[in-house]
């Protein structure tokens, strides 16, 4: 049986910036993840970006991508920069420092 059939999993790395820190969007972005079947990670950053990894379906991943250009309803997201690669099977969605 082959795997062609099986969708293709990514790792998307995200750069998200704009007014992100300070509104929950860490942990909205954790919930939608985890609500989407996501793996990775989400942490703020020093230059008041936030950083997130996503691992999953292609479709699923470009669909939190999209949530990530909104955010929660607080947020003021100027800019979302993504890079793509082969996903590392990562397990599990976390918050991290």
């Amino acid at each position: 049986m082959s795997n062609s059939n099986l969708p293709k999993q990514i790792h998307a790395h995200a750069f998200i910036s704009g007014k992100v820190q300070g509104v929950g969007y860490r942990y909205s972005t954790m919930n939608e993840a985890k609500k989407l079947g996501l793996n990775g990670w989400v942490r703020n950053l020093p230059d008041s970006r936030v950083e997130a990894i996503f691992e999953g379906e292609s479709e699923v991943v470009e669909e939190m991508i999209r949530w990530c250009h909104q955010g929660p309803t607080a947020a003021v997201v100027k800019d979302v920069q993504v890079e793509y690669s082969e996903a590392e099977g990562l397990q599990g969605f976390e918050i991290i420092r």
